[in-house]
């Protein structure tokens, strides 16, 4: 039989078998032929964890947050807000500008503008008639493509504020009761913030338009080949905005679209209608989320030792030692068929209703890689990082065999200690990995993942661990595989 087959099925079997909690011993015997029996054994090896302090996490991406809520596990705000630029679509339609009916100085003209934010529901269903105040400020200038905007990139402490630019407040609720019942009780419905930017408008140059819509109306025209692609009409017409909370507490919610609309009247044959030209912050343009938590309460959470802490957005990660060497310490030569971790949650104490959702995905990242791998728009290669779903039943997440991340990590440290024997002391962090919560988009097709990025909802989760873990200890379970002579 060949030995690479054998090898991958002792493999494949290994795995099952840990998922159900059995004995690995008679393995080898059951699978290899008599001539070429496997040595199969196993053994188990105590993991450290402790909480470390995310600070900030990559945050362009195709999904924004925004809302303020008061945290119940620690009872300080946290808030987010978000930044968004606008394309217009190729395939959009505008009349010619002697077809439009509405005329400033005899230059076309918007009847109206607004921005639209389409939002999921609240974080809690409690808080859908909570007042929130909110304003819309106008960017000075684009944020660009290729830079790194994390969560703690502030738009004002940056100067990305056009500090004579539009400014707009806007009260509401996720209800938004100014919508007749009649139409939010469609199931066509979408939850929405309603912003009109109708007042007066004062470009850089200092010329003044009737209204935002009329703006970019007549830059349309005079300039059409600012609306060419995204990056020009960002850098030439509209920055973007900066959607800031202002006031108000108990809203937080996921934002999945957002529209700048210009509407205007134009000529169809005989007929007079009305239409809109539309812009939209897609996945095409840069969004960024900022994220504003109490710093100190987060530290001192990081600091509690007798669990560790999972705890978005950007807030706290569990970092984990896997011990490599005590692993591969006289199994040099054997082939690591199978090394299941299960990380446990402890169940929350709190009675409050509003508590933070569990997270529902980690992903199990090298410390010194974290960065490199949102930034690069990585997703998990099951070599070296990997994802791991929240299990209600078990209230636990599993990572059923990360044998290749610790073969790599143990050769990487063989490899570079040959060259220099001080490597491990100039790379503490050569053997951990930490544990983040993230989101992710599949294939359809192939349920293969496509797209990871940091969850930026409000969850925690407690698990079992800390430098003085008060529960059983955290074990990495490992099966040896090796030829016999």
């Amino acid at each position: 039989m060949n030995k690479l087959i054998t090898m991958a099925s002792v493999a494949l079997a290994a795995m099952a078998i840990y998922s159900c909690d059995e004995d690995t011993a008679a393995i080898g015997q059951s699978l290899t032929h008599e001539t070429d029996k496997l040595s199969v054994t196993s053994a188990n090896f105590e993991v450290s964890t402790k909480t470390i302090v995310a600070d900030s996490v990559y945050t362009l991406s195709n999904t924004c947050y925004f809302g303020c809520i008061k945290d119940p596990e620690t009872g300080t705000q946290v808030k987010s807000e978000f930044s968004s630029q606008f394309r217009i679509s190729e395939h959009e339609y505008v009349f010619p500008e002697e077809d439009i009916v509405s005329r400033v100085n005899d230059l076309p003209a918007a009847d109206s503008c607004e921005l639209i934010i389409f939002i999921q529901k609240p974080f809690s269903a409690k808080d859908s008639l909570n007042a929130i105040k909110m304003r819309v400020c106008e960017l000075d200038k684009p944020m660009e493509e290729g830079q790194r905007y994390y969560s703690n990139y502030d738009p004002f402490k940056h100067d990305m504020i056009r500090k004579d630019g539009l400014q707009v407040d806007k009260m509401f609720s996720y209800a938004n009761l100014t919508d007749p019942d009649t139409l939010r009780s469609k199931s066509t419905y979408f939850h929405n913030i309603r912003i009109t930017l109708n007042d007066i408008y004062i470009d850089k140059a200092g010329i003044y338009y009737e209204n935002y819509g009329t703006y970019i109306l007549q830059q349309y025209f005079k300039h059409p080949e600012y609306f060419q692609n995204s990056y020009a009409f960002s850098h030439h017409v509209c920055p973007g905005f900066f959607f800031q909370i202002t006031d108000g507490l108990g809203f937080h919610t996921q934002v999945y679209g957002i529209g700048l609309r210009i509407y205007y009247t134009a000529k169809f044959g005989n007929d007079i209608i009305n239409t809109s030209m539309a812009m939209a912050g897609t996945s095409e343009v840069v969004q960024t989320t900022f994220v504003s938590n109490d710093n100190e309460t987060i530290r001192q959470l990081a600091d509690e030792s007798d669990h560790t802490y999972i705890k978005s957005p950007s807030g706290l990660f569990t970092e984990v030692t896997l011990p490599i060497t005590q692993i591969k310490y006289n199994h040099e030569g054997d082939s690591l068929l199978a090394s299941r971790i299960v990380f446990q949650r402890i169940n929350n104490q709190t009675t409050d209703d509003r508590v933070l959702g569990i997270p529902s995905t980690l992903l199990m990242v090298p410390k010194d890689s974290l960065h490199n791998f949102f930034e690069k728009s990585k997703v998990p290669d099951n070599k070296l990082t990997y994802v791991s779903s929240y299990t209600s039943s078990t209230n636990t997440y599993t990572f059923s065999n990360i044998s290749n991340l610790v073969t790599n990590l143990w050769n990487t440290m063989k490899r570079e200690t040959t060259k220099d024997p001080n490597w491990t002391n100039q790379h503490p962090n050569w053997n951990k990995v930490l544990l983040v919560p993230v989101s992710y988009t599949s294939s359809t097709s192939s349920s293969e993942i496509t797209n990871v990025e940091h969850d930026m909802r409000l969850t925690s989760a407690r698990l079992v661990g800390g430098p003085q873990n008060a529960n059983q200890p955290i074990q990495i379970n490992v099966v040896y595989g090796k030829f016999k002579d």
